[in-house]
């Protein structure tokens, strides 16, 4: 699904989404749709640029604090036909790799994308199965190796959302055996340190 476009970034691997909203299309994105710690995709046309996370939200409100005149009630579309709401919502995503094609089959990338996604790039969310083969590399074997990028760039909440993402991965079965149990591992001692520091 269609979430909207990219309209700026604060660094390399740091982009801000811009949501489409009901003026934009019909079928806007719900507020289900761009939940903390939802896997994007950004695409434009032909090519796939990067694969990313919604790691914050913001609300853009104009009228917030504004001390000027305001109407008694409802303004009358009639008499005033320009009026439009300017109120955003806008995605904080850190990209954390790429979907790579090979014979028909797709595969992840994991890091940095090296190219820099252009302005109005569309962003979509991802299918389980596109979360499936991204979290498998070019030899079909699991991988989760945007660990450490996401908890240094993952922002103010990057800690709760590594721990989401790896409770999500542990509870797909996507790994097994000991890569499962590697997740376990990190989930509960990122939990420890999380509980730790909470402590000091």
């Amino acid at each position: 699904m269609r979430l909207g476009k990219v309209v700026k970034s604060n660094s390399h691997c740091d982009y801000i989404v811009e949501l489409d909203d009901e003026r934009s299309r019909i079928n806007s994105p719900k507020p289900d749709d761009y939940g903390f710690g939802c896997f994007v995709r950004l695409d434009g046309g032909d090519r796939h640029w990067a694969v990313g996370l919604v790691y914050n939200t913001q609300l853009f409100n104009p009228m917030f604090l504004n001390m000027g005149p305001r109407l008694s009630s409802e303004p009358d579309p009639v008499f005033a036909p320009d009026l439009i709401s300017e109120t955003r919502t806008l995605l904080w995503t850190v990209l954390i790799g790429t979907l790579e094609g090979q014979n028909g089959t797709s595969y992840g990338v994991h890091g940095i994308p090296r190219v820099v996604v252009p302005v109005n790039t569309p962003v979509e969310t991802m299918t389980p199965d596109e979360i499936h083969r991204f979290h498998r590399n070019q030899d079909g074997q699991p991988q989760f190796c945007y660990y450490s990028h996401l908890l240094r760039c993952g922002g103010t909440f990057a800690a709760q959302l590594t721990q989401q993402v790896l409770t999500e991965l542990i509870d797909s079965r996507l790994f097994e055996g000991e890569e499962q149990r590697a997740l376990n591992i990190l989930c509960k001692e990122l939990s420890w340190k999380e509980t730790m520091s909470a402590m000091r």
